[in-house]
C-alpha cells in the first residue's frame, strides 16, 4: 500500500519491557519529524495492505478498552494511552511468554478518517560493536548482544487498528502461552472482543479442505492436485474488493463434476468455520505467492517449476498420459534455454 494517504497526527511509545518490571510510560508525544514520520507510515501502510488483519467486535459490557476509547480525543492521547498501556502491561508482565515491547499509540488520518493504531514492537536480539580503551589507552573494538532492539522495516506480528468514528477494530496477534494454554490474549484479554478471521486465514481453510478432499478422493492425483492450484489462483488474480472470491464458486468449480458426495463433503468442512458461502478479499501478495507456480517432483528425482501463466498455455506445456500409465511432460517452444 502507498503511505502516501496516511496521516500521522499524534504519536508517543510506552516502554513495556517485562524484565523492568514496571512500565516506562511516556509524557510526551514523539518529535514527528520526517524520519519518524516515514518509520510509522510505513509499519502501518505494511499492516493496511496484507491479509493477517482480522475485524472485531468489541464486548461492550466487559470491555475496559471500550470504555476508556469512549473518552478518546486527541488533546487527551497522552492519558488515555498511559491508562491503556498499563493495563497491556499488566498482562504481559504477568505471563512470561508474552513478549515485551516498545508499544507505539498512534492516530493516524486516512481518507479523511482518523484512526488510533497500536503498534506492539516485540524487542529482537541483534549483536552491535562498541569501542572501548584498554589498560593502555589504546582502542579495543568488540561486539555485544542487544535484547531490547526493535524491528527493522518488517512486517509486524502484533498490532491493533480501532476507527474512532465508529470504535471498529482490526487485530494482528499471535497466541501465547496464558496459565498454561496458547490464548489470543489481544483481542480475549486485553481488548476484549470477538475475532474474526483474517482473509488469508480463510483462503488457508479453504486450500486445506481442498488438499484432504484429493488425497481422499483423488490418490493426491497430480493432475487434480494442479488443477485446484491453478482454481485458486485463477480466483486470487480476479479478486477486488468489488468482486471477492466467493467460496461457492471456488466449490462448484473444483468438485462440482465430481460425484455429489464428493462436493458436499468439501463444503461440510468449510462448514465448521462458517465458510461454503463466504467471500474472500485478498490483497497481499505474500499472501498469493505459492499459488503463483506449479511446482512438479518425478519419482525420478526431477523437479520442474512452471509459472502459472505458461502452466495454462498449452503451446508452451503438455501433459500427456500415455497408454501404459506413465506421464508425459513436453516443453514447447523454447528460444533459449539458460543453466542456474
Amino acid at each position: 500500500m502507498d503511505t502516501d494517504g496516511i496521516i500521522i497526527r499524534h504519536a508517543l511509545m510506552h516502554i513495556m519491557d517485562s524484565s523492568a518490571g514496571i512500565p516506562v510510560l511516556s509524557d510526551k508525544e514523539l518529535d514527528l519529524n520526517s524520519e519518524m514520520n516515514d518509520f510509522l507510515r510505513n509499519h502501518i501502510a505494511k499492516l493496511l495492505s496484507g491479509d493477517d488483519l482480522k475485524n472485531c467486535v468489541f464486548d461492550e459490557e466487559s470491555s475496559e478498552v471500550y470504555e476508556i476509547l469512549k473518552d478518546f480525543n486527541e488533546e487527551n492521547i497522552i492519558q488515555i494511552s498511559k491508562r491503556l498501556g498499563e493495563m497491556l502491561y499488566a498482562i504481559i508482565n504477568s505471563n512470561p511468554d508474552i513478549p515485551g515491547a516498545d508499544v507505539f499509540f498512534v492516530t493516524y488520518q486516512q481518507e479523511s478518517q482518523v484512526f488510533l493504531a497500536i503498534l506492539k514492537m516485540n524487542y529482537k536480539e541483534v549483536y552491535v560493536h562498541y569501542s572501548s580503551l584498554d589498560e593502555n589507552n589504546g582502542n579495543m573494538n568488540d561486539i555485544m548482544k542487544e535484547r531490547n532492539a526493535l524491528p527493522g522495516g518488517g512486517r509486524l506480528s502484533e498490532a491493533v487498528i480501532i476507527s474512532l468514528a465508529d470504535a471498529q477494530v482490526r487485530i494482528l496477534e499471535k497466541k501465547f502461552e496464558v496459565n498454561g494454554q496458547k490464548v489470543n490474549y489481544l483481542s480475549e484479554l486485553f481488548l476484549k472482543c470477538h475475532a474474526k478471521m483474517s482473509q488469508k486465514t480463510k483462503l488457508d481453510i479453504v486450500t486445506k479442505a481442498a488438499e484432504q478432499i484429493n488425497k481422499k478422493y483423488f490418490d493426491d492425483n497430480f493432475e487434480k492436485k494442479m488443477e485446484t492450484k491453478a482454481v485458486i489462483h485463477e480466483a486470487c488474480e480476479a479478486c477486488t474488493d468489488e468482486a471477492p472470491i466467493k467460496v461457492e464458486e471456488i466449490s462448484k468449480e473444483l468438485f462440482g463434476e465430481a460425484a455429489p458426495e464428493i462436493k458436499e463433503e468439501f463444503e461440510k468442512k468449510l462448514e465448521k468455520y462458517n465458510l461454503p458461502k463466504d467471500e474472500i478479499k485478498v490483497k497481499s501478495q505474500a499472501t498469493t505467492k505459492k499459488f503463483e507456480r506449479q511446482q512438479l517432483k518425478t519419482d525420478t528425482g526431477i523437479e520442474i517449476s512452471i509459472p502459472m501463466d505458461e502452466y495454462n498455455n498449452r503451446n508452451h506445456v503438455e501433459f500427456t498420459t500415455n497408454p501404459d500409465g506413465t506421464v508425459s511432460v513436453l516443453i514447447k517452444n523454447i528460444n533459449k534455454i539458460t543453466s542456474k
